[in-house]
């Protein structure tokens, strides 16, 4: 398929190489342009306007927050104004109920469709296309970004006919990973500070009751304390604990720990956390005992 990709941070470049990699016809926009190069090198087409980006079967955007998203979608040169009839706009960034919901009636109003498609896991399985894929939209849509992706993810998940639903599932998602985050760094900072070797107790959690992804990946960035390159900086989690519960707030649907979640990364920005990976909110605890 002839695909758009927009937004080439470090997930976005690997699932635009991945893109590639299944033999897709790949045009790249990056407000930062140095961003397109590695792509180009391996084939991709780049793109100096949004606008030129918009010219395939589909256009993917993989960008920070709601005010990335508006930017892109919006505007004279923007995806509303430059995407032909029918095709399809892939959004696969962690944005707010909301937004997804203006996207959807403005992309219809267009002549245009509009899927939500947000992604689980960090950049390497990013590159690697082994993303576990959110998507909601009509299945019509859906079926004909199939390829598309395919190629990004080892698994589609389709979940509902109305985009915003995989937001929704995304935002609850990463409230889940946070919360393993902080609550494995609790547990952590009180057999450290027990006496107790940190390495061998994770090894011991992740060998038996909790032997998954999660615990296994993050338990290890906060025993080893490796928070710096981000894999996913401190500040996008802030932003999708409060997009969390922004959407809880809209459903009245009480979530006192992702308030807390909320504190603890705020925490963790006032104290300079911003180039940190998210996981350093679980060294915390170990900070408030003394023992960092």
């Amino acid at each position: 398929m002839k695909v758009g990709f927009i937004g080439l941070g470090q997930m976005g470049a690997g699932m635009a190489t991945s893109l590639l990699k299944a033999g897709h016809d790949v045009t790249v926009y990056n407000r930062t342009r140095s961003k397109t190069d590695e792509l180009v090198k391996r084939g991709a087409v780049p793109a100096s306007r949004i606008a030129d980006a918009c010219g395939g079967d589909a256009v993917i955007t993989m960008l920070a927050n709601d005010a990335a998203v508006e930017s892109t979608a919006y505007g004279d040169q923007g995806l509303l104004a430059s995407l032909r009839k029918g095709a399809v706009h892939i959004s696969s960034s962690t944005i707010s109920v909301a937004l997804s919901e203006r996207l959807t009636a403005d992309h219809a109003a267009a002549g245009q469709r509009f899927i939500a498609a947000p992604v689980f896991g960090r950049p390497d399985v990013a590159a690697a296309g082994e993303l576990a894929v959110v998507a909601a939209g009509s299945k019509e849509t859906i079926a004909d970004v199939t390829p598309v992706l395919d190629a990004i993810g080892r698994r589609t998940f389709v979940i509902a006919d109305q985009p915003k639903a995989a937001n929704l599932v995304k935002l609850s998602g990463n409230f889940l990973i946070a919360s393993v985050i902080e609550s494995l760094g609790e547990a952590i900072a009180l057999v450290g500070k027990g006496g107790i070797d940190r390495k061998q107790y994770l090894e011991m959690l992740t060998s038996t009751l909790f032997d998954c992804p999660v615990y296994k990946t993050y338990g290890k960035l906060i025993v080893e304390g490796k928070f710096e390159p981000a894999g996913f900086a401190a500040p996008l989690g802030y932003k999708d604990i409060r997009l969390t519960l922004a959407a809880a707030e809209d459903l009245r649907v009480p979530m006192p720990f992702a308030s807390l979640l909320r504190d603890r990364f705020l925490t963790l920005l006032a104290h300079g956390g911003d180039a940190l990976d998210w996981s350093a909110v679980g060294r915390l605890a170990a900070r408030d005992s003394g023992k960092a």
